[in-house]
């Protein structure tokens, strides 16, 4: 019979990624509850939701992930993933609690001080994690080529996604049409999260794989060797 002991590593992967899971999960629901059911996913930012009386449920969310976050890239710094990937996903765990401290402007009312915090904690969690991620797919998938590449594949996707918002930007800056307005704005943000997310999601799967020590049985009756 094979023995399988689950270290501590694996025991705190096992709750970062449920965390995680967990996080994404509650903003999931965010979709389909009232009232925020009925905001756009396509053209309305993730942030929307915190505008909305459902606003606790998208803090919890986040601090979830940030929990999550904070002890997935602590196992990878013992992993020893190299300082920027640390440093990353710091950055990323910080964001998204000063996006929680600071809600985005209300263009109702009109900007604010903390609405623009906001807005720059955004820019700084859309990069951050997918640029932790890409280089973290060598140090926890160093034998396994198509995990490697899908952590890869995923963190080039997000990155290339906030690449399109770049490019309404400088496309506005040439006299184009607003820099929100190029593109789906709701939808791309979604796809740059969710990639990332799903990279670093990997990335703890990569953790919790180990192979299983099968002990050597000695027959009864029979002396040790």
């Amino acid at each position: 019979m094979a023995v399988v002991v689950r270290t501590r590593r694996e025991t705190g992967a096992l709750w970062a990624l449920g965390g995680l899971l967990g996080g994404v999960a509650l903003l999931l629901a965010l979709h389909v509850l009232p009232p925020t059911a009925d905001i756009s996913p396509v053209r309305r930012t993730i942030s929307e939701y915190a505008l909305s009386d459902n606003k606790w449920l998208f803090d919890t969310a986040l601090v979830l992930i940030a929990a999550a976050s904070a002890l997935a890239f602590t196992l990878l710094w013992r992993r020893r993933a190299h300082v920027p990937t640390a440093v990353l996903g710091a950055i990323w765990t910080l964001s998204l609690l000063t996006i929680v401290l600071f809600t985005k402007n209300n263009w109702s009312v009109g900007p604010s001080t903390g609405g623009m915090i906001h807005r720059y904690a955004s820019v700084a969690a859309f990069l951050s994690l997918p640029l932790a991620t890409l280089p973290a797919a060598r140090q926890v998938f160093p034998d396994h080529r198509a995990w490697r590449w899908s952590t890869r594949a995923l963190s080039t996707l997000s990155l290339l996604s906030f690449g399109t918002i770049v490019i309404g930007a400088l496309n506005m800056l040439a006299g184009g049409q607003p820099w929100w307005r190029f593109v789906p704005l709701g939808l791309v943000e979604r796809l740059i999260a969710g990639a990332a997310v799903a990279a670093l999601a990997l990335l703890l799967l990569g953790l919790l794989r180990r192979p299983t020590h099968t002990p050597t049985l000695t027959p009864p009756n029979q002396p040790h060797p």
